[in-house]
C-alpha cells in the first residue's frame, strides 16, 4: 500500500495532522478487513519523533557558511529515514511519513522507492502562514524549560512540540521548496491549512484515501529499466540474440557439405512455417572460426536493439531473418 508523505513548513502543524490522518485511517482499515484478528493492511508511522532524531540535526547556526549545504547531521537523519521507510514499504503496509520533507530531491527519492515496490504515493501538505508557523515556534520556545534557556534547540527527542532556534528555523523555510501537484512525484497532491475542521479534515481524508486504496486507485507500473527480464520467448533481448544465432550457426555447420556452395534452409521458427536460406560460397566449406566471427560481428552490430523486442520488432523471428540476411550478404561479398 502507498506512502503517504507529510510536508509543511516546521511548526506549522504537521505531526498534528500526521495524528489525525492515522486515527482516520486506522478506522478505515478496519472498515476494509473482513475480521479486526486480519486487517486487510497494515499501517505505520514515521517520523523524526518515532526515531528518536533530535531537531538539533537541522541546526546549521553552528556551521561554517561554507559547509551548510553538507550538513553530514541531516544527511544522517534521512539516511536512518529512509531506511525505516524501506524496511515497511509493501502492497500490504500503509506509511504515513511525518517530517519536514521539505526538499524536492528528497520526494523524488521517495516517489521512486514507492513506485519500485508497485505502491502508490502521495503528498499531503500542511498548509500554515509563515507569520503563524513562526509564531507557534516563538510560544515554544518561550515554555522552554530553565535548563534548556541556553540550549538553540530543545534536545527531548520525544518532545513533539520541540522549538527550533529561531534562526534554524528561518533558514528551513527559505530553503523550503513547495511541491508542485504538476510534478509525478508530488501528485496526487492533498493540502489541509491551519484552520480547516473537522469536517474539511474528514473530506480531504477520505479524498486521500480514495486516491490511495479506493476502486478508483491507479496501477502503480515500475520503470522498464527495473523489470527484470525473464529468459523466455519474449523476454530477455540479448539472451535471445544470443541464442538465436547461436543455433543458425549450429544448423549451418551440421547441413553443408565438404564442396561447399550449399543452400542451407533454416526454419524462421516461433510458429511461423517459413524457411529462411542461408547461401554458402561456391567451393569453400565454412569454418565454425569464420561463423563465430560473423556472429559475434552481428550481434556487436545489434546490441542497441535493447527495448525492441517489447513492440515486436525485433523478436526472435525477427532476429533469425536479420541474421541470416547478414551472412547472405557477408558470404556473397567473399565471393
Amino acid at each position: 500500500m502507498p506512502l503517504i508523505i507529510i510536508t509543511g513548513f516546521p511548526t506549522s502543524g504537521k505531526t498534528t495532522r500526521a495524528k489525525q490522518l492515522h486515527t482516520y485511517l486506522t478506522e478505515r482499515i478496519k472498515q476494509a478487513s473482513s475480521s479486526a484478528t486480519n486487517p486487510k493492511y497494515r499501517l505505520h508511522l514515521i517520523s523524526d519523533q518515532t526515531l528518536s532524531i533530535s531537531r538539533s540535526v537541522y541546526d546549521l547556526s553552528a556551521l561554517p557558511a561554507h559547509t551548510r549545504s553538507a550538513n553530514a547531521s541531516e544527511k544522517d537523519a534521512r539516511a536512518s529515514i529512509y531506511g525505516a521507510v524501506k524496511r515497511v514499504l509493501s502492497d500490504k503496509d500503509i506509511v504515513i511519513l511525518d517530517g519536514l520533507n521539505y526538499i524536492k530531491g528528497w520526494r523524488y527519492q521517495l516517489f521512486c522507492e514507492a513506485k519500485a515496490v508497485r505502491t502508490p504515493s502521495c503528498v499531503l501538505q500542511v498548509g500554515c502562514s509563515k507569520e503563524k508557523s513562526r509564531e507557534v515556534n516563538e510560544e515554544r520556545l518561550a515554555r522552554r524549560p530553565e535548563k534548556e534557556e541556553g540550549s538553540a534547540i530543545t534536545d527531548d527527542k520525544t518532545d513533539e512540540g520541540g522549538a527550533y532556534a529561531p534562526e534554524s528555523w528561518e533558514n528551513l523555510v527559505f530553503r523550503y521548496e513547495e511541491p508542485n501537484a504538476m510534478t509525478r512525484w508530488d501528485s496526487p497532491l492533498f493540502t489541509l491549512i491551519w484552520e480547516d475542521g473537522e469536517e474539511q479534515t474528514k473530506q480531504v481524508f477520505d479524498g486521500l484515501w480514495e486516491a490511495i486504496a479506493g476502486e478508483a486507485r491507479k496501477q502503480v507500473k515500475p520503470n522498464q529499466a527495473t523489470v527484470q527480464r525473464s529468459r523466455d520467448a519474449g523476454g530477455d533481448y540479448l539472451y535471445n540474440l544470443d541464442r538465436e544465432t547461436q543455433d543458425i550457426v549450429k544448423q549451418i555447420l551440421d547441413q553443408q557439405s565438404d564442396e561447399g556452395g550449399d543452400e542451407i534452409r533454416i526454419s524462421k521458427g516461433h510458429g511461423n512455417d517459413e524457411d529462411l536460406v542461408v547461401e554458402l560460397p561456391a567451393g569453400k566449406k565454412v569454418g565454425l572460426p569464420q561463423l563465430q566471427r560473423l556472429r559475434r560481428a552481428f550481434m556487436g552490430l545489434n546490441r542497441g536493439g535493447i527495448g525492441l523486442e517489447l513492440v515486436g520488432s525485433m523478436g526472435p523471428g525477427r532476429i533469425r531473418e536479420s541474421f541470416v540476411g547478414y551472412l547472405n550478404d557477408a558470404f556473397e561479398k567473399e565471393g
